[in-house]
């Protein structure tokens, strides 16, 4: 059996946290704006922060394992 959980996790991961896409951190005029689907520089390094995090979250500290 395989352990699907990393590839899923990264890939779901990675679709919620593109900048802009469902938000961005921080906005162009706000905090935080809601799917504007405009980026800066700021808001990828801050999102590619937020998906380690996230990552490291789920698979070294929660260990989380799918088997299929």
């Amino acid at each position: 059996m395989n352990d699907w959980a990393a590839p899923l996790i990264a890939a779901a991961l990675f679709a919620f946290l593109s900048p802009g896409l469902v938000f961005q951190i921080p906005g162009k005029q706000r905090p935080v704006d809601f799917v504007n689907m405009k980026t800066s520089v700021a808001a990828i390094f801050v999102h590619t922060v937020l998906y380690c995090l996230f990552l490291m979250l789920f698979l070294v500290v929660l260990h989380v394992h799918l088997y299929l």
